[in-house]
């Protein structure tokens, strides 16, 4: 390989090793030291939850950004408060609304954590869904760089429900029990009734899916008991063959011994 070429190719290594160390790099620099995230809420339920953020300035050059979050909730408050390496409060500040900006993170302020509070009222289910269950989003935050360069920090959900909505998921979690544990019996019409029921609850009639759920366990457990009785009863009937093979076994052989009598 001649200098020149050399030369040429010492260059792309350097450029390839440098364009490595820059995508391994992660892309978000910022990490969740702590929650307090309830996995599901009443409609209608009042509702606070938190977050803090640690390890702000993982990327030395990044020495400010601006916070934003995004929640589902109603009448919202959110409430960022800033701490330092002791844990003394630094700053404060408060926003309403579904969605908030412009707050600012700055190693200068001596901004060590960051915890986001946000406080509201669980809303309305605009869609349910059994499996997976329905959800809105509790809390989403977002970290914005200079320049206008976006990531995601993490995103929160909750499950939501009515009163009456949670009785007949109850239910429906009953039936897809039992149906699970017929086992091998014939399951097929339990199963179309749940998935009848299924389909009711995720239309929001929850009368119906009750009752619909209710029969689906019913026919699961008819089914299983119809595959017990059918499973005992060739039990039964293979044990009645070996004690007629055994009779017969035993009444050939004294007919055997009958004869050699008769013959001696």
């Amino acid at each position: 390989m001649t200098r020149t070429n050399w030369s040429r190719f010492s260059k792309l290594a350097l450029a390839l090793v440098v364009l490595l160390s820059v995508t391994a790099i992660p892309a978000g620099a910022v990490s969740v030291a702590s929650k307090d995230v309830p996995e599901e809420e009443e409609v209608g339920s009042k509702v606070t939850t938190s977050v803090t953020l640690d390890e702000l300035y993982k990327d030395p050059q990044l020495e400010s950004w601006t916070l934003a979050g995004e929640t589902e909730l109603e009448d919202v408050t959110w409430t960022v408060t800033y701490y330092d390496q002791t844990g003394a409060k630094v700053d404060q500040q408060s926003f309403d609304g579904q969605n908030f900006s412009g707050a600012q993170v700055a190693a200068n302020d001596g901004t060590s954590e960051v915890e986001v509070s946000v406080t509201g009222t669980t809303p309305a289910v605009e869609e349910y869904s059994y499996d997976p269950e329905q959800s809105f989003t509790l809390i989403s935050l977002d970290q914005t760089r200079e320049g206008g360069s976006s990531n995601d920090i993490d995103t929160w959900t909750a499950h939501h429900y009515t009163q009456e909505s949670a009785a007949t998921r109850d239910k429906l979690d009953s039936a897809q029990t039992a149906i699970s544990a017929a086992g091998g019996a014939n399951t097929k019409d339990a199963q179309n009734q749940f998935d009848n029921a299924v389909e009711a609850f995720e239309g929001g009639e929850f009368g119906l899916a009750s009752n619909l759920a209710e029969d689906a366990k019913t026919k699961a457990n008819k089914a299983k008991q119809s595959s017990q009785t059918t499973q005992l009863l060739i039990y039964a009937a293979g044990g009645l063959v070996v004690i007629a093979l055994i009779v017969g076994g035993f009444l050939y052989w004294r007919s055997q011994q009958s004869t050699y009598d008769k013959l001696g």
